[in-house]
């Protein structure tokens, strides 16, 4: 990589997530002071998707934190932050729904969550160990190392790809429920469209920064036996 190519690369890798978080950010915030007409808290909107699809086995908590919401398939419980869980923002209906499709995709198997649950712990163990591994490489200059890396590191981007159709589909089956069920008007399904598009592109940055990280990486590799030829 030339200089300009390196200034390029590096500014794409810190703005993108940065320009993610803030829109997701400024959206949540705004949409969170908006309420629905119906009323119903982000608890009373997952208990009632939860409990239209045949998921009352699956509970629903309140946890600390913004943003901290979440779908747990282990233990079968939709976890919502604080203020999504106790007020009735547009906001919070829309990320209530959101994590209540999670749990209809763990109900119907659906093949990108199965992956990605598969891949949890090879991602974890990979994302520790990776850098281990291409650091001594580069600094030895000894390729096998920085290969073992680089596929260490591979384990990680995948994750991140495959995270990708599972949030996009959750959304997807929010807004469903929230229409069918009649949880939200029309006024309001715009609105909270935009809660889970901002929110989807956390995603979008995450796995695009990853696939470019490795594509760099891989750029490294070959450069260091080209050297060695």
């Amino acid at each position: 990589m030339s200089l300009a190519m390196y200034i390029v690369y590096f500014a794409v890798l810190m703005l993108l997530p940065l320009y993610a978080q803030r829109k997701v950010k400024k959206t949540y915030m705004r949409y969170s002071k908006e309420y629905t007409q119906l009323g119903m808290t982000g608890a009373q909107v997952a208990r009632t998707i939860l409990d239209q699809n045949g998921l009352s086995n699956v509970r629903v908590e309140a946890v600390e934190g913004v943003l901290s919401d979440h779908y747990d398939p282990t233990t079968k419980v939709v976890r919502l932050s604080a203020d999504n869980y106790m007020n009735s923002s547009i906001a919070g209906a829309a990320v209530a729904a959101h994590e209540c499709g999670h749990a209809i995709q763990d109900k119907e198997a659906y093949a990108f969550l199965t992956m990605r649950s598969k891949l949890v712990p090879a991602a974890n163990l990979s994302s520790n160990a990776s850098w281990i591994f291409i650091m001594i490489g580069m600094i030895a200059t000894y390729q096998p190392l920085m290969l073992a890396g680089i596929i260490l590191l591979a384990i990680g981007v995948l994750f991140q790809v495959v995270t990708l159709p599972v949030e996009f589909d959750a959304s997807k089956r929010a807004m469903k429920q929230m229409n069918s069920l009649g949880l939200i008007n029309r006024d309001e399904e715009s609105k909270a469209k935009k809660v889970l598009t901002a929110a989807a592109l956390t995603y979008v940055a995450a796995a695009a920064t990853a696939v470019m990280e490795l594509a760099r990486l891989l750029l490294i590799y070959t450069g260091m036996g080209s050297r060695e030829d």
